[in-house]
């Protein structure tokens, strides 16, 4: 029988806040029926009004707080919160690093694997770190306007700071944003799929500050795009790159397949653990340098590499993880799906004289079976995937050709942990501890490196 809930929207109870959820929402309790509360945080009293019901859960909104909880950020604009920008902006830093070791260790002791997991590594300064930014391009009172959606919405709020955001990018969204209205360029409007400009994408290299700006049109030509251009270089003296990218496709996903570049280079280039990257447009690199170095730092070092060792990296990228590797090794052979990820990673060896390393187009699972047929004996495996985690196939490939140790990067503890159990049951134990590191401050976001050893 279908549970009734014993709530019903509109009404009003007072609570305490017992937990947070993966999405950043306080928990509060009616009954032993769960509520998700947006900007509430653990150990609060509040009145909560509830918002919606389903016959499992409910979701509610912050009438009053009652009490106040230490781990509240009490500087926080409520903007960011609402937008999604920053959805754990209300806890204290501190609370935020303590959440994410919880978040890991939780998933875990779930799949009943016993391991300690490490205080989560940190930023100094949590704030303004990413060097990449792709902001819708809409019109508001007649007005092209920039900002984010708000949470859980597909409706644009009118933003200037996004906080998590490189400053500096911050501040070239704004220049672009009014010439644009400048000369009147329309935006995209989603529902009748018409409108010039869909989205602005900037990079900025953190340590180079060379910057692209992206312009995603839905029409193949750019009105006044050489007066564009002009304005652009002349208000944003660090950009090298002003590159258009069409998509006409009525859809969510923000980069069509075409790239024309309007001026100047088709990448800009960063450093990376002294190694100097390609980033192109489509480029997937890490928005977080400063702490991707902290990443593999910690991930090679807990790999324990050595001169003679064989590395495959399973989900190479443009080589990142192949590349900064490298010089530790006898020789890495790459693996990844993105053609022209295939093509950033051979580029990127060469700018870096990098020749112990190979990067081959493929699904990694079908690689890794192929070079286990082959016979290939890697000493480390390392696995970066995304969020949706391993298949078996590829832990079943990675198992057969038995290498010493796998480091496994995990952007979501609940794959990890699925997937380490996996491994567990194949032969492989846990190596040391896993560690926390925070990559995506203010966001519900964490990354984690374990080691796993095959069973002497």
């Amino acid at each position: 029988m279908k549970r009734k809930a014993p709530v019903v929207k509109n009404q009003e109870f007072e609570a305490t806040v017992i937990d947070i959820t993966y999405e950043g929402n306080g928990v509060v309790k009616y009954e032993d029926f769960p509520i998700f509360v947006v900007n509430a945080v653990p150990g609060e009293k509040i009145l909560v009004g509830v918002t919606k019901v389903t016959s499992n859960f409910g979701f509610g909104r912050v009438i009053r707080r009652l009490e106040e909880s230490p781990d509240r950020n009490t500087e926080i604009d409520t903007k960011v919160l609402t937008s999604g920008v920053a959805p754990l902006a209300h806890l204290t830093y501190d609370a935020q690093l303590k959440h994410k070791q919880k978040q890991v260790a939780d998933v875990f002791n779930k799949q009943h694997v016993d391991v300690e997991v490490l205080s989560t590594i940190g930023m100094e300064n949590p704030w303004g770190y990413r060097n990449k930014a792709q902001i819708p391009v809409r019109e508001i009172n007649g007005e092209v306007t920039t900002g984010f959606y708000r949470r859980g919405s597909h409706r644009l709020q009118p933003m200037e700071d996004f906080y998590i955001q490189d400053p500096e990018i911050d501040k070239a969204i704004v220049v672009v944003r009014d010439i644009l209205r400048k000369y009147h360029v329309a935006a995209y409007d989603e529902e009748n799929h018409k409108g010039v400009v869909r989205t602005i994408m900037i990079r900025r290299g953190h340590y180079s500050h060379q910057m692209m700006i992206v312009l995603v049109t839905r029409a193949k030509r750019l009105p006044t795009a050489e007066f564009i251009i002009n304005d652009i270089r002349e208000a944003l003296p660090e950009v090298v790159s002003i590159i258009q990218n069409v998509n006409q496709e009525k859809t969510n996903v923000i980069m069509g397949d075409t790239n024309k570049v309007l001026w100047g280079e088709k990448a800009i280039k960063d450093t990376l653990l002294g190694k100097t990257f390609a980033i192109g447009p489509n480029s997937f690199y890490q928005v977080n340098p400063e702490m991707t170095e902290v990443v593999y730092q910690n991930a090679a070092d807990k790999a324990e590499l050595k001169p003679t060792d064989v590395v495959i990296d399973a989900y190479s990228g443009i080589g990142t993880i192949s590349l900064t590797i490298a010089d530790r090794v006898k020789s890495v052979l790459g693996v990844e799906v993105v053609p022209e990820a295939v093509d950033d990673a051979k580029r990127n060896a060469d700018i870096n004289g990098i020749q112990n390393a190979k990067f081959e187009l493929g699904k990694a699972e079908d690689k890794m079976a192929e070079w286990a047929a082959d016979g290939l004996k890697p000493d480390v495996i390392f696995l970066d995937p995304p969020r949706k985690g391993l298949t078996q196939e590829l832990i079943d490939a990675a198992v057969e050709m038995g290498p010493d140790r796998v480091v496994y990067i995990s952007c979501n503890p609940a794959t990890l942990a699925r997937d380490v159990a996996l491994f567990l049951e194949q032969g492989y134990q846990i190596k040391g501890d896993v560690q926390p590191i925070d990559q995506f401050p203010q966001t519900t976001h964490v990354e984690s490196v374990t080691v796993l050893e095959r069973k002497a």
